[in-house]
């Protein structure tokens, strides 16, 4: 940093009111510390480098998202709106390919504390090419720019499709654009949404990982960054508009997403695994729709993974429901029995409701029955009827705790004797004829102390 660490802790309290535990952005209300209804956001295009002739398309297209998904929208290029009361107004600040270095020292002051009192930040394409000489920054925007081939086309794999920026894409999305290489990855900072494939297309240098879009809680703010954007057809095209604007939506707050680094996890359940090693009891099911995604039909049922007991471990799952006021009951089973019965794992086990709409100890993210959410942190982290969220199971020993949208909801003990955490299998409920939830990107790490020596013969 360049100026003293207290002296950006009082601009962050001066920006929000409260400073941000450690890891964890600060709950800044949309509409800045104005107190205006609807998000703001500063679109800011500086360069001291090269100049991207796509630039004016970027500012249109921000303004045109923003008129038609209610936030404000203003542009400049002007390093002097870079003080603590000018930022105030803002939930994001959009780099939009700003290159070399666009700030002084004191704009830089006022930048950090913006993001120390839960700002956002959202970086297009040669944001990433900004600010060598300031290291904040650079862990702000995840990686800085090394090189680049020509433009070109390529695959980019989606990794996450529950996040806003690629949820409405598939497993792979074809373009053309001039893709970045980085000089370091961002993985182990932040949630890589997705990766360049580097053998369709010349000149890549990073090897099989190479992230190109990704997000990060940091600094007590949220930051976006996506590599694309820069030829001027990008920001004409419909899903690279969505794509921007997801990564808008969670800047601002407006979207919550998972964006903690995530590695180690193996996948039960996508567009590769398919249902294999799942079992259906009862006489509900699930309907395989689009690339990788499970949808409930019918009655009750559990759709539960036979393949392995479960000792300690934490499951990580994407999900939504369909309808307009969320009334689609649902739920994820963990610590229960093998069997065919659907009604065993509710009587042995343990359900994490997904349905909002019920009882405190029967709404989302409760421990059904047995332990209410902390509803004030459940609301800050729970995205609307519609939009896919994210829950981690974590269960060590007989402790379970669920995490949604990476915010720690609920931390519950078991202490029945006649139930047990520590040795059973996971399902997901399809409750009922007239309910319809989604589940995509199931996935699974054991943790240490997990009892691999439980598990079912020949399902190593």
């Amino acid at each position: 940093m360049r100026h003293g660490r207290m002296a950006a802790v009082a601009v962050a309290a001066l920006l929000a009111g409260a400073v941000a535990l450690p890891g964890q952005a600060a709950d800044r209300p949309p509409g800045g510390s104005g107190g205006q209804e609807d998000p703001q956001v500063l679109v800011f295009s500086k360069t001291a480098g090269f100049r991207h002739d796509s630039i004016p398309d970027g500012v249109a297209a921000v303004h045109d998202l923003g008129a038609e998904h209610g936030f404000g929208v203003d542009a400049t290029e002007d390093a002097a709106a870079f003080t603590p009361e000018r930022l105030a107004a803002y939930d994001a600040v959009v780099f939009l390919s700003t290159t070399g270095d666009v700030l002084d020292e004191r704009q830089q002051a006022a930048f950090e504390g913006y993001i120390q009192g839960g700002g956002g930040y959202v970086g297009v394409h040669a944001a990433a090419d900004t600010e060598y000489d300031w290291p904040w920054y650079g862990g702000l925007a995840g990686a800085y720019f090394d090189s680049h081939p020509h433009i070109q086309p390529a695959t980019v794999r989606v990794a996450d499709r529950a996040h806003p920026a690629t949820s409405h894409l598939g497993t792979e999305w074809e373009r053309t654009d001039e893709w970045y290489n980085y000089r370091s990855s961002p993985r182990p900072h932040a949630r890589v949404l997705a990766t360049l494939d580097e053998d369709s297309y010349e000149g890549g240098t990073m090897g099989g990982d190479h992230p190109i879009a990704w997000c990060q809680e940091y600094d007590g703010g949220r930051a976006f960054y996506t590599g694309g954007g820069h030829t001027k057809e990008s920001f004409a095209d419909g899903a690279f508009r969505r794509h921007l604007l997801g990564g808008i939506r969670y800047a601002t707050g407006a979207a919550r997403a998972d964006c903690r680094p995530e590695r180690g996890y193996t996948p039960v359940y996508d567009a590769t695994t398919g249902l294999d090693g799942w079992k259906q009891a009862g006489p509900g099911s699930f309907e395989e729709t689009g690339e990788g995604t499970l949808t409930t039909r019918g009655g009750m049922g559990l759709l539960w993974y036979e393949r392995q007991k479960l000792g300690a471990y934490t499951l990580k799952l994407d999900w939504r429901m369909a309808s307009e006021d969320g009334d689609d009951n649902s739920g994820v089973f963990v610590g229960f029995p093998a069997g065919d019965d659907p009604w065993s794992a509710v009587d042995n086990g343990y359900e994490v409701q997904i349905d909002a709409t019920d009882a405190p100890d029967r709404t989302t993210g409760a421990v059904y029955g047995f332990q209410s959410a902390d509803l004030a942190q459940r609301d800050k982290a729970l995205n609307p009827p519609g939009e896919w969220n994210t829950f981690e199971l974590r269960v060590e020993g007989e402790r379970l705790r669920i995490f949604l949208n990476g915010r720690l909801i609920n931390d519950f003990t078991n202490t029945d004797p006649q139930r047990s955490l520590r040795d059973g299998y996971i399902g997901l409920q399809n409750h009922g004829e007239d309910d319809e939830v989604e589940f995509r990107n199931v996935r699974l790490k054991e943790l240490p102390g997990s009892r691999g020596e439980d598990r079912e013969e020949g399902h190593r």
